[in-house]
C-alpha cells in the first residue's frame, strides 16, 4: 500500500479484489494498515536476525542487512505508515525488538571499525526512508536504485579524510513521536 491515505476502494482495486473481500478480512482500514506494518516489521526482524547470526565480517553483515531491508522495501510497510493508524501494544513490541536487533548489527560493525566514527544508529533508518521514498516508473526500474545504496554504503564506511557529519542525528523521541496518529 503505497499511499496510506488512499480510500479502501483504491486499495481493493490495486489488490485486484472487491471492497467486500477486504472488509471480510479486515474490520477496517486501520486494521489493514496495522497488518501491513506488522508484516513489514516481521520482515525487518528476520533480516536483522540473519545479520546478527552472521559470524563473518561485521561490515558484510551490516551491508547485507542494509541491502536486504532496502530490497524488501520494508520501510514502505512500516515508517511510511507512521501516524496513519493507532499502533497496538504488539506493534510497539515488534518495533522495539526490531530496533534492538538493528542496534546490535550497527554496534558490531561500529566496534569493528567498519563504520565512520561519527555515524549514529539513528542515522540508518533515515537512509532507509530516503531510499524508500524514491520511485521510478516500475518495480524493475526502481530496483536500479541500488546504485544509490552502493554510494550511501560507501559513505557510511569508515575511511580516512571523511568530512565530519554536521548536526546531531534524530533522537529516539523524534522517531517515536511520528507514530502518534496525525
Amino acid at each position: 500500500m503505497r499511499e496510506p491515505g488512499a480510500p479502501i476502494s483504491a486499495v481493493a482495486e490495486r489488490a485486484g479484489v472487491g471492497v467486500g473481500a477486504l472488509y471480510r478480512r479486515y474490520a477496517g482500514k486501520e486494521e489493514l494498515l496495522r497488518t501491513l506494518c506488522a508484516d513489514g516489521l516481521h520482515r525487518f526482524i528476520a533480516l536483522a536476525e540473519a545479520a546478527v547470526a552472521e559470524d563473518g565480517d561485521p561490515w558484510e553483515a551490516f551491508a547485507g542487512f542494509v541491502r536486504g531491508v532496502t530490497d524488501s522495501d520494508v520501510h514502505s510497510l512500516t515508517v511510511r505508515l507512521a501516524g496513519t493508524f493507532t499502533p497496538t501494544a504488539e506493534l510497539h513490541e515488534l518495533a522495539a525488538h526490531a530496533t534492538a536487533l538493528a542496534d546490535r548489527v550497527f554496534r558490531r560493525a561500529k566496534a569493528a571499525g567498519a563504520l565512520r566514527p561519527d555515524l549514529h544508529a539513528n542515522d540508518i533508518p533515515m537512509i532507509f526512508e530516503q531510499i524508500a521514498a524514491i520511485r521510478l516508473g516500475d518495480a524493475e526500474r526502481t530496483a536500479t536504485l541500488r546504485r544509490y545504496l552502493a554510494l550511501l554504503l560507501d559513505a557510511l564506511r569508515a575511511h580516512p579524510g571523511a568530512t565530519r557529519l554536521p548536526g546531531p542525528p534524530p533522537s529516539s523521541e523524534e522517531f517515536g513521536g511520528r507514530w502518534r496518529p496525525a
